[in-house]
C-alpha cells in the first residue's frame, strides 16, 4: 500500500511538472491540413506578394510531398483588397467553416494586426510575411503569431542606420498613412536621432496615391539630406518616379526607400532606380542555393521571386516540417517546434524564431545596379554587405512583448 501511494504521488507530481501544452499528447485533427493564403491579389502590393506568394506556398506544399502525417495538404487563397474588414471576415470564415489551421499573410499591416487578434482568439497560427509593423512582435505579440521576413525595426536599423552613419544626418519622410508607414517612420526616426541626426518633418499619403508632387515639394523645401520613403509597392515607385522629375536623388538630397523590391526596380527601370541603397531580406542571385530555388520558381511564374514570395515558401516548409516533427498539428506543439528549430534554407541563413515571434535572420545591404552593370532582365542588385540578424533585429532584452518574462 505504501509503495502504491508513493507511485501515485510521484505520477501526480510528474504530470504537474509537464508544461500545459504537452500535459496530454495532442491528437492530430481529422481530415486535410489546410493553409489559408490571404494577400493583396490585385492592388498596389500584388506584384511583390499577391498571386506569386500563393504560388510559392503551393510550390512548398508540392515539394513537401502534398501530405503531412498521412493527411493531404490543401491551400486556400483570397484577396485581402488591403481592407481590414475583408481580411478579418475571410479569416473567421476559414477558421469557423473550413477548419483552416494556419493563415499565411501577405497584406497591409493594419489587416495583419487584425489577423493577429483573430488568431489569438481562435488559438490558430498566423505566419506574417508581407506586413512590416514591429507591433506584431511588440505590443500586439501573440503565442500563435510568427513575423517571418522583416519588420520596421530591422528595416530602420539596417537601411536607416547605414545611410545615417554615412553622413545622412537630416531626414524628411514621405509616409504611407496607416500602421505600416507610421511604424516605419517612427522606427527609422528613432535610429536617426539616436545617431545624432534630426528629422525635419514628414508628409502622409493614402495607400494607392497617384500624385506625390505636393509631398515631393515639401520634402525638397525641407532641405533634408535624406528623403525617407516609408511606403511600399506602387506607392514607392510613384514617389521615386515623381521625385526624379523634381531633380531629387541625384544632387544633395538622396532618396532612401525603406522597403522596396525587385518588382519595384523592374517597374521603375534601372535608369531611374540606379544607385538606390536599401536592406533586403533575400535576393535571388545571392548564392548558388538561392539561384537554384529561384530558377525553379521562375519556371512557374516567369518572374524571379521577391523576399515576400521566397519567405512564404520558407515559412510554409518550416511549418510543415514542424507538424511532421511534432507528430501533430496542434498549434502549441507546432509553434514550440518551429521556435526550437533553426532555419537554414534558400531564403534565410542563421534563422531563429524568438519567444516574441520574431524570426531573426541575416539581412543584406544592397544597391540597384546601373543599366550598364546589369547583364540580364533580373540582374538588378549588387550586395554590398551582410547584416547579421542579431545586429538587424530588435533583441529580446529590448522587446516590450507582454509574453516575455521580465
Amino acid at each position: 500500500m505504501k509503495f502504491a501511494r508513493a507511485v501515485h504521488t510521484w505520477m501526480a507530481m510528474a504530470v504537474l511538472s509537464i508544461p500545459p501544452a504537452y500535459a496530454q499528447a495532442p491528437a492530430a485533427s481529422a481530415g486535410a491540413v489546410k493553409i489559408g493564403v490571404i494577400a493583396d491579389m490585385s492592388g498596389v502590393y500584388s506584384a511583390l506578394g499577391g498571386p506569386g506568394m500563393a504560388a510559392a506556398v503551393r510550390m512548398a506544399v508540392s515539394d513537401f510531398g502534398g501530405k503531412v502525417l498521412n493527411r493531404p495538404i490543401e491551400v486556400l487563397s483570397a484577396d485581402s483588397q488591403n481592407k481590414v474588414d475583408v481580411t478579418a471576415s475571410r479569416a473567421r470564415e476559414w477558421y469557423d467553416r473550413d477548419n483552416v489551421g494556419m493563415i499565411i499573410e501577405g497584406t497591409d499591416s493594419a489587416s495583419a494586426l487584425a489577423l493577429q487578434k483573430i488568431g489569438l482568439s481562435k488559438k490558430k497560427i498566423t505566419l506574417f510575411i508581407q506586413a512590416a509593423s514591429s507591433a506584431l512582435t511588440e505590443s500586439e505579440c501573440s503565442p500563435y503569431g510568427i513575423h517571418y521576413v522583416y519588420d520596421t525595426y530591422a528595416l530602420a536599423n539596417s537601411t536607416g542606420r547605414a545611410i545615417a552613419e554615412s553622413g545622412g544626418d537630416s531626414w524628411y519622410f514621405i509616409t504611407a498613412d496607416y500602421a505600416f508607414g507610421q511604424a516605419l517612420e517612427s522606427d527609422t526616426s528613432a535610429i536617426v536621432k539616436r545617431l545624432g541626426g534630426k528629422v525635419s518633418g514628414s508628409s502622409r499619403h493614402p495607400i494607392g496615391a497617384a500624385d506625390f508632387s505636393s509631398f515631393v515639394v515639401s520634402a525638397q523645401s525641407s532641405n533634408a539630406k535624406v528623403i525617407g520613403l516609408a511606403n511600399a509597392g506602387k506607392d514607392t515607385q510613384n514617389a521615386i518616379r515623381q521625385a526624379a522629375e523634381f531633380g531629387l536623388g541625384r544632387g544633395k538630397q538622396i532618396i532612401a526607400p525603406l522597403l522596396i523590391f525587385e518588382t519595384d526596380l523592374k517597374g521603375l527601370g534601372l535608369q531611374t532606380a540606379q544607385g538606390l541603397q536599401f536592406a533586403a531580406a533575400f535576393y535571388w542571385d545571392l548564392n548558388a542555393e538561392s539561384r537554384a530555388w529561384a530558377k525553379r520558381y521562375y519556371q512557374l511564374q516567369k518572374a524571379m521571386p521577391t523576399s515576400v514570395q521566397a519567405g512564404a515558401y520558407s515559412a510554409t516548409m518550416h511549418y510543415l516540417k514542424a507538424i511532421a516533427a511534432a507528430g501533430t498539428d496542434q498549434p502549441d506543439a507546432v509553434v514550440a517546434m518551429m521556435k526550437a528549430t533553426p532555419i537554414n534554407d534558400a531564403f534565410a541563413k542563421n534563422g531563429k524564431i524568438l519567444e516574441n515571434g520574431s524570426m531573426v535572420h541575416d539581412l543584406y545591404l544592397v544597391q540597384a545596379k546601373t543599366p550598364a552593370e546589369s547583364k540580364g532582365e533580373w540582374d538588378l542588385l549588387k550586395v554590398n554587405r551582410t547584416i547579421p540578424g542579431d545586429s538587424a533585429f530588435r533583441p529580446l532584452s529590448a522587446s516590450a512583448c507582454p509574453l516575455l518574462k521580465k
